[in-house]
């Protein structure tokens, strides 16, 4: 529960959005800027875009850690609220935000709350990787479509029902949601992506009939939106709280998954985005839908076009099982993409791969180790490289466009060789990434809601 003082009353349902008073008189908002907030798991985001998609300034805060009890994760929403303010009292320092006329939010995808009709917590939230739900899954098995991404022992419907009849209880919501009515909304909204795992069908753009015969009225769920819609506006008390002015425009945002593609620049089918983090995780920007929830592919709704993507359990995980950070520096200038090395890597941190291929048993493959690292290390890369390009081709397979080009983000776009070996194996334009924030990509979110959409070169 957020801090008396800053609580903010909610109206019951309702589609309206209310009209923007602070209009009057009209002002320009391309002469400002827009701020994007990003809830992850440890920590808050917040940055500035101008209309051009400069980023003016950055602010942050640390949320306390995750509380674990057995398979349940649990976090308090008050955290969530005080950290906003802490990283845009950070972002504040570097910039007036006065100038501010939209925000938007992404959040964890699946992470969940029940609230009062006065947007109180009625218990902890409970995160996107709480398994606490017993057979739950099997029945959602039973009663879900395939494709749906409702599916799996962190399903969020699952985790909703065990609230579906809380006293006073008025709407289950999610992480983004609960903020954006911190910040003034009041008709108890959600996006299309947020709403995607809790069993949202984006092809129909509804709440499910299945949801009512799993136990779960769609009455109890919110009114679901298409991310950068206007669903309300700042209100007295947040204006107050967070420094920011009151009145502008609240935009539908969006998963931190898709804020982060959001913040690669893409925009037309075709493009994509690949991140070598701990894992390499591929988002592919499409004309129509892809669903193969045995590779964990699902599709979520960006307006009119759809991201597709896929996450290899290969990547950075597995490098620092061999190397130090230091290490991969300074093997860098004894590589040479020119002169393959012949190796048939398939560099798993553990036993079990999901996609491109979905084999729980599948072994790491990484001998004969040479003796020399550098070309221990180049070997690594030259199977990432495979993996990239084999997850695209197994996109087009399902039904996605053509590749055109692909950003990138993460680590491992610090690697000349790597990048040199994904050109060779893509046989696409790779350019970097327009921002590694997703906040960034929320805040495109929010120049959307002002009917403006940042122009990527």
């Amino acid at each position: 529960m957020i801090p008396t003082a800053n609580r903010l009353p909610l109206t019951a349902k309702t589609s309206s959005i209310l009209a923007p008073a602070f209009l009057a008189p009209p002002y320009n908002p391309m002469h400002g800027f827009v701020i994007g907030l990003d809830l992850g798991t440890s920590g808050v985001r917040a940055v500035a875009v101008d209309a051009s998609g400069k980023i003016l300034a950055l602010g942050a805060a640390t949320l306390p850690a995750t509380k674990a009890t057995g398979a349940r994760r649990e976090q308090s929403p008050e955290d969530w609220w005080n950290g906003c303010r802490t990283a845009l009292d950070e972002l504040s320092l570097n910039l007036d935000l006065s100038a501010a006329r939209a925000i938007a939010v992404d959040a964890t995808s699946g992470t969940i709350l029940p609230v009062d009709n006065h947007n109180r917590p009625l218990a902890a939230a409970r995160m996107y990787d709480d398994a606490d739900t017993a057979d739950l899954a099997a029945k959602i098995k039973s009663l879900a479509p395939h494709e749906s991404a409702a599916h799996g022992a962190t399903s969020p419907a699952a985790r909703a029902l065990a609230w579906a009849k809380l006293p006073r209880l008025h709407c289950i919501i999610h992480q983004a949601d609960w903020i954006n009515g911190c910040l003034g909304a009041t008709n108890w909204q959600t996006d299309e992506n947020n709403a995607l795992k809790t069993g949202y069908d984006p092809v129909s753009r509804c709440w499910p009939d299945w949801l009512r015969d799993f136990g779960l009225s769609p009455g109890l769920l919110p009114e679901v939106v298409p991310v950068g819609t206007p669903i309300g506006h700042v209100s007295a008390q947040a204006a107050i709280a967070l420094g920011i002015p009151e009145g502008i425009t609240i935009a539908a945002g969006t998963t931190d998954g898709c804020a982060t593609f959001l913040a690669s620049g893409a925009t037309e089918p075709g493009e994509a985005s690949t991140a070598l983090g701990s894992t390499i995780v591929l988002k592919l920007l499409s004309d129509r839908p892809i669903f193969a929830p045995e590779l964990g592919i699902y599709s979520h709704r960006i307006g009119d076009t759809w991201l597709a993507g896929g996450a290899s359990n290969c990547g950075g995980k597995t490098l620092l099982q061999f190397f130090a950070a230091e290490q991969l520096a300074n093997l860098e200038p004894s590589l040479n993409p020119a002169k393959p090395t012949g190796t048939d890597y398939y560099p798993l941190p553990s036993v079990g791969e999901r996609f491109p291929v979905a084999d729980a048993k599948l072994a790491p493959r990484l001998t004969p180790r040479p003796s020399s690292d550098a070309e221990f290390l180049q070997g690594i890369y030259e199977a990432f490289a495979r993996i990239e390009q084999t997850g695209f081709a197994k996109l087009g397979e399902l039904g996605g466009p053509t590749l055109r080009s692909v950003r990138h983000a993460g680590g491992g776009s610090r690697s000349a060789t790597w990048m040199t070996l994904r050109a060779t194996a893509l046989g696409v334009p790779l350019t970097p990434s327009w921002s590694d924030e997703a906040a960034a990509g929320a805040a495109r979110l929010a120049w959307r809601s002002l009917g403006h959409e940042i122009a990527f070169a």
